[in-house]
């Protein structure tokens, strides 16, 4: 069928030009408000500026068309194959393209507001200028696509693909990204102000200066991602993992951290942060003093060295026969090793207590106990051992993460 006959039938009142074969025709400017093209080929047509509003489209194949302009709002293009085809400009508000395939098509500055692209493929997609505002994208694959400058407010990105994207620029205010997969993606400059990002994740992905302030990251996956100079206020990171996160000169002004804590420090002087969880269960002995069953962390490691009651100022042993004395010169020296590495006694996971006579322990769990509370103390273990050097009482050794 060539285009004077599909006008000719269109203009008799005729609708239904379902399974057509018409790729390559050429349709520029037409009206075809109303038309039947369900699985029809339309594939490399030229439809720059056509009016295809309200248009049954199910399955169409539009590989390599030209749509550029075209008006499609509210059309049917379930399941269509749109591959490499050029739509920008194009206006597809409340459009359905539910599992489309849209891989490599050019929807820049398109309109897709309230669109349904849920399970679509837009992978290698050009959506630069694109107006996705409360458009649906669940379940969507944008590997690799560029949705620099992107509008995709209040849009629905739950489970979406969105590994390397490009998203610079991209406003996502008060969208939901929950469950996604956006591991290498550049959010650099991104908005996402008040977005839900929970579960999502963003390992080794691009948050250089992006506006997260009252988002919910919890249980988000950041490993290794840049927030260098983002905005984190209030945003709430609750059992998130932040290990080799980058967080220079990053604001995090009441910030809910990994451990459930609200950030109150300086947020100019972090450069990483650890998480540090309490591990607790009644299928195990309960704990009996100053320590905990174990402890779950991330961060940067420093392990200290075993200490034992040397007097830095002296070079020597102090008190041989006082292991209280003793216990408190190695606790003295611990500190000062975990203050050169950045590092306080809170940021201890694990200690080894090392005793001559395990008749010392009360004496020495005395003063530890000093150091550390019952309800957050790092793990620890306590051996009597048959000789320490310098023939000293005991020797602590400890594991920290900051």
């Amino acid at each position: 069928m060539d285009v004077q006959e599909l006008l000719e039938k269109y203009g008799q009142g005729e609708r239904n030009f379902e399974r057509a074969k018409l790729n390559g025709i050429n349709l520029k400017g037409a009206d075809l408000s109303g038309i039947n093209l369900q699985y029809a080929d339309l594939s490399e047509a030229d439809l720059s500026d056509v009016n295809l509003n309200k248009v049954k489209l199910h399955n169409i194949n539009l590989s390599n068309a030209c749509l550029r302009g075209a008006s499609l709002k509210n059309a049917s293009l379930d399941s269509a194959n749109l591959s490499k085809a050029i739509l920008c400009q194009a206006d597809l508000t409340q459009a359905s393209l539910t599992s489309a395939n849209l891989k490599n098509s050019n929807f820049e500055q398109a309109n897709l507001n309230g669109a349904n692209l849920s399970s679509a493929n837009l992978v290698l997609a050009n959506l630069v200028g694109t107006s996705l505002v409360k458009a649906n994208l669940s379940s969507a694959n944008l590997t690799s696509a560029n949705l620099e400058k992107a509008d995709l407010n209040r849009a629905i990105l739950t489970t979406v693909k969105l590994v390397y994207a490009n998203l610079e620029f991209a406003e996502f205010q008060l969208s939901n990204l929950s469950k996604s997969d956006l591991s290498g993606a550049n959010l650099k400059n991104a908005y996402l102000v008040g977005a839900n990002i929970e579960d999502c994740n963003l390992t080794a992905s691009c948050l250089q200066f992006a506006n997260l302030e009252v988002a919910s990251l919890q249980r988000t996956n950041l490993i290794s991602a840049n927030l260098d100079g983002a905005n984190l206020k209030k945003v709430d990171l609750t059992q998130a993992n932040i290990y080799g996160v980058s967080f220079n000169n990053t604001d995090l002004t009441d910030a809910i951290m990994p451990d459930g804590q609200i950030n109150i420090t300086n947020p100019s002087t972090y450069q990483s942060f650890m998480t540090r969880q309490v591990i607790r269960t009644d299928k195990a002995p309960a704990p009996v003093g100053p320590y905990n069953q174990a402890i779950v962390a991330s961060g940067q490691m420093v392990f200290v060295a075993g200490q034992i009651a040397i007097d830095p100022r002296l070079g020597d042993v102090l008190y041989k026969d006082d292991v209280t004395k003793q216990t408190e010169q190695v606790m003295a020296n611990l500190e000062a090793i975990l203050t050169a590495a950045g590092a306080t006694f809170e940021n201890v996971v694990k200690t080894g207590v090392f005793l001559k006579d395990m008749n010392d322990f009360a004496a020495m769990n005395a003063v530890y106990a000093k150091y550390f509370s019952a309800d957050s103390a790092p793990a620890r273990a306590c051996v009597e051992v048959s000789r320490l050097p310098k023939d000293v009482l005991v020797e602590i050794e400890c594991i920290a993460v900051i």
